[in-house]
C-alpha cells in the first residue's frame, strides 16, 4: 500500500512538474513576444479656416492742445466705429480703448530742436468677431477712412489681426483616428518587411496638438497637426 500511495505521489509530481514546465515556457515566449516591439509614428495633418478674428485698428493724432487733442480723438473714433458698422460688424464687437498719450516735451532732454507737436497719440479700437470673411473684406476696404482723416497706422505689432480656431475639441477624434490608422499602415509594412505578425498595442501615446498658419500670407488658414506614437509587439 505504501508503494502504490508513493506511486501516485510521484506520477502527481511530475504532471504537476509537466503542467508547470509548460506554463513556464508559455510565459517565456508571451515574455519573448512582449519585448519585441516596433515603435511607429502616426501623422494626422489638415487644414482649416478660422473662426474667430481679433482686429486691433490704430490711428494716430497730435496736438498741443491736449483737451482738443481728446476730442480729436474721440471724433476720430466715432468715424471708426461708423464704418465698421455700415459694413455689417457688429457694435458689441467693437472695442474703443484709451488713448496712448505721449507728451514729447517732457521727454526732450537737453535737445534744441522743438517737435512741432507736444502730444502725440495712438489710439486702438479693437474687433472681435467670428464673420472671419467678412472681417476680412472690411480690412480691405478700411483705407476709405483716410479720406475723412483718420491716420491709420499698421507699424506697431499690436495693430496686427489675430486668427483663432476655436473647434479644435470637434475635430479631434477623427484626427486621431486618422494618426492611428496611419501608424499602423507603417507598422504592418515594418512586420511584412521583417516576415513577422503584427501584434497588439504595447503602449500608446496621442501627442499633442498644434496649430499655426498655414503661411504669412494666409494666417486666417490654420493648420492642425498631430503626431500619434505607438508601440506595437512583433509576433513570429
Amino acid at each position: 500500500m505504501k508503494i502504490g500511495a508513493a506511486l501516485v505521489v510521484a506520477i502527481g509530481m511530475v504532471s504537476a512538474l509537466g503542467v508547470l514546465g509548460q506554463q513556464v515556457s508559455s510565459a517565456l515566449n508571451e515574455m519573448q513576444t512582449w519585448d519585441r516591439v516596433v515603435t511607429v509614428k502616426g501623422l494626422s495633418e489638415r487644414e482649416y479656416v478660422a473662426d474667430r478674428v481679433i482686429w486691433p485698428i490704430q490711428f494716430v493724432d497730435a496736438g498741443n492742445d491736449l483737451p482738443a487733442l481728446y476730442n480729436h480723438i474721440e471724433a476720430n473714433s466715432m468715424k471708426v466705429s461708423t464704418f465698421l458698422q455700415n459694413n455689417g460688424i457688429a457694435k458689441e464687437g467693437i472695442s474703443i480703448g484709451k488713448p496712448d498719450i505721449t507728451d514729447k516735451l517732457a521727454q526732450q532732454y537737453g535737445g534744441t530742436e522743438k517737435a512741432p507737436f507736444r502730444y502725440s497719440a495712438v489710439q486702438t479700437i479693437t474687433v472681435f468677431s467670428n464673420d472671419v470673411e467678412n472681417v476680412r473684406l472690411v480690412m480691405s476696404q478700411i483705407g476709405s477712412l483716410l479720406k475723412s482723416g483718420v491716420v491709420l497706422t499698421n507699424q506697431h505689432y499690436q495693430a496686427q489681426p489675430e486668427y483663432v480656431f476655436t473647434r479644435l475639441n470637434e475635430v479631434k477624434p477623427a484626427m486621431i483616428e486618422e494618426a492611428t490608422v496611419n501608424a499602423r499602415e507603417v507598422a504592418e509594412k515594418f512586420a511584412q518587411d521583417s516576415k513577422s505578425t503584427l501584434g497588439k498595442i504595447k503602449r500608446a501615446n496621442q501627442g499633442r496638438f498644434s496649430i499655426s498658419s498655414r503661411d504669412h500670407h494666409h494666417p486666417h488658414i490654420k493648420q492642425v497637426r498631430v503626431v500619434s506614437t505607438i508601440d506595437y509587439t512583433l509576433v513570429d
